[in-house]
């Protein structure tokens, strides 16, 4: 998929590292990594006291842009996500 800029805004405004934050009246545990020397990414968020769970992969490419890669979860899940995630609440 295609990624949107409201959506690579989004994720770059999740800090790198562990932390936490809301998506949909849900508070979450986010673990954001960035490899390759930024060219790709990995998020992953557990909903704190549910069983909700995020994975994704995120490549930043020369030749298609950016690709986001969600982990066995559809992209829509995702995006929703991310483009909802308010972190430090």
């Amino acid at each position: 998929m295609s990624v949107p800029d409201a959506f690579l805004s989004a994720y770059f405004a999740i800090p790198l590292g562990t932390s936490t934050g809301t998506s949909g009246n849900r508070r979450y545990v986010v673990s954001r990594t960035s490899l390759a020397n930024g060219k790709s990414h990995k998020l992953v968020a557990h909903e704190l006291g549910g069983g909700d769970y995020i994975s994704l992969n995120l490549y930043l490419t020369k030749n298609s842009g950016a690709l986001l890669r969600p982990c066995e979860m559809s992209e829509a899940k995702v995006v929703e996500f991310i483009t909802s995630f308010a972190p430090g609440m």
